[in-house]
């Protein structure tokens, strides 16, 4: 999987529509959840791609502190369900931290994680703070690395 970094006026018309499918994909078709993923905020943030034969296998969003959160944040993480056998969920995050200290010369990251990937997340160092909240029907924890 190749990773690149991109602001949302340099994505390419393939580049958008392959993020957007595959944000459909998982999080409106997979998790069977119907929600506005289309929200005005791609255009703030800083898109992290994982690339595979011209194709986005794997994304997340990322957002310098106050265009989101108070701190800055990491979102729309998602992998490709065929893609998931291959560890690209804990490459493309570990590309987005990287990317939140190369562009924002920010470590203290905040998400909104789905409950269930819990572990996941604290094995890259991000603890639970807050209660349990409904996001779009779905279980969530607040979730802090520093």
């Amino acid at each position: 999987m190749d990773l690149v970094v991109k602001e949302f006026e340099a994505l390419s018309i393939q580049e958008l529509y392959s993020t957007l499918r595959l944000r459909s994909e998982v999080f409106v078709v997979e998790q069977d959840c119907v929600y506005q993923d289309i929200d005005q905020k791609d255009q703030k943030a800083l898109h992290v791609l994982g690339m595979k034969n011209n194709e986005v296998v794997a994304y997340t969003r990322i957002f310098k502190p106050g265009d989101y959160f108070k701190e800055a944040s990491i979102g729309r993480v998602v992998v490709k369900e065929s893609e998931r056998k291959y560890g690209y969920g804990y490459e493309i995050m570990n590309a987005s931290i990287q990317a939140v200290l190369d562009n924002f010369k920010e470590t203290t990251i905040k998400i909104s994680a789905q409950k269930y990937l819990k572990k996941f997340y604290n094995s890259l160092g991000f603890i639970e703070i807050g209660q349990e909240y409904l996001e779009d029907g779905i279980p969530h924890i607040g979730m802090l690395k520093k």
